[in-house]
C-alpha cells in the first residue's frame, strides 16, 4: 500500500496510508485547470498577514452550505447530518493527522439569497477527535432555516470575508460552497470567484443533483456548472451528490481531501474535457 508524507516530514515522521484515509464511492471531477495544478499543490501557500499570536494551522476552511427553498426539510437535515457524521469520522480525523500541524480551522455557513449568510458554527480549532466532536455538536443542535433565493456570489463573497482577523494562519485557505441550483441573484458568479482566486483561495464544490426538478432555474448537469463557474484556485475540485444515500460519502470524501491537502491522484479523476463551456450568466 503506498503512503503520503505531508511536504517537509521527515523519512522517521509516520506517514499515513493514503488510502486507509478514505475509499469512497464518489467520483471526483477536476477542471484540466485544477488538475495541471494538483501535481503542485502541496507545495502552494497563502501569503496572508497574521498577527503574531494566530494560531497555525494546515487549513481554514469555511463550510458554505445551501439553505434554499429548493431543498425541503427532510433533505435540509440529511444534509445537515452528512456533515455531523463526516466530521466526526475515524477517515477526517486521520486526514487532521495528515497534516504538518495536525491543526485544522473551519466555519459552518449556510446561505440564500443576498444578505442571506448565517454563521452556524463560528471559527473553532481541530486538532483532534475531541475538539471535532464538540463543533459536530454546534451544528446538530443547531436549528434548520429556509430562505428563497440562491446567489452563490454573494455566498462567496461573504465566505472570502471570514478569513480576515479570524484568529488562524493557514497554509491554505478553502471555501467548500455545495448548492442545488445555479446563481439567480446578486450580480455575476464569476466575478466573486475570480476576486477570491486571486487571493490565492481555493474554491470547491458540493453539487446536489437530487432530483430532476421542474423549476425555470434548474439544471440538469449542475457538477459542469460548477466546473466551469463556480470553482477555482490550485487543486479545486467538485463532487456531486446525486442521491441522498450518496450524500453522507461524498461530504466525508471532500473533507478528507481539503483537510489533508490530498489531490485526485487516489480517486478516481474525471477531468472537464469534450464538451461545451456552461455560459456562467445564464440566471443572473
Amino acid at each position: 500500500m503506498s503512503t503520503r508524507r505531508s511536504p517537509g516530514r521527515t523519512p522517521e515522521d509516520r506517514t499515513v496510508p493514503v488510502m486507509e484515509v478514505f475509499v469512497l464511492p464518489i467520483a471526483l471531477k477536476l477542471p484540466r485547470a485544477a488538475a495541471a495544478a494538483a501535481a503542485v499543490f502541496a507545495s502552494l501557500t497563502v501569503a496572508v498577514p497574521a498577527e503574531a499570536d494566530d494560531v497555525e494551522v494546515d487549513v481554514e476552511l469555511v463550510l458554505a452550505v445551501d439553505i434554499s427553498q429548493s431543498m425541503d426539510e427532510y433533505e435540509q437535515q440529511i444534509q445537515r447530518d452528512g456533515y455531523v457524521s463526516a466530521l466526526v469520522s475515524e477517515e477526517v480525523a486521520k486526514a487532521v493527522a495528515y497534516g504538518m500541524t495536525g491543526k485544522v480551522a473551519i466555519t459552518y455557513i449556510e446561505w440564500g439569497g443576498v444578505g442571506e449568510q448565517f454563521v452556524v458554527a463560528d471559527w473553532q480549532l481541530i486538532d483532534g477527535p475531541q475538539s471535532a466532536e464538540a463543533f459536530a455538536n454546534r451544528l446538530a443542535e443547531a436549528p434548520l432555516k429556509t430562505v428563497q433565493r440562491t446567489s452563490i456570489s454573494s455566498a462567496l463573497a461573504y465566505a472570502g470575508g471570514l478569513f480576515a482577523d479570524n484568529g488562524y494562519k493557514g497554509v491554505r485557505q478553502v471555501i467548500d460552497i455545495s448548492g442545488d441550483g445555479p446563481n439567480n441573484q446578486g450580480g455575476v458568479v464569476t466575478t466573486s470567484r475570480d476576486a477570491l482566486i486571486a487571493k490565492g483561495i481555493t474554491i470547491n464544490g458540493l453539487p446536489l443533483m437530487l432530483s430532476e426538478g421542474a423549476s425555470w432555474y434548474h439544471l440538469p448537469n449542475l457538477d459542469h456548472y460548477y466546473e466551469d463557474c463556480v470553482i477555482g484556485g490550485p487543486g479545486s475540485f467538485v463532487v456531486p451528490v446525486r442521491s441522498l444515500d450518496g450524500f453522507a460519502d461524498a461530504i466525508r470524501l471532500k473533507l478528507v481531501l481539503e483537510i489533508a491537502g490530498l489531490t485526485g491522484d487516489t480517486a478516481k479523476v474525471v477531468p472537464a474535457a469534450g464538451r461545451a463551456a456552461v455560459p456562467c450568466n445564464m440566471f443572473d
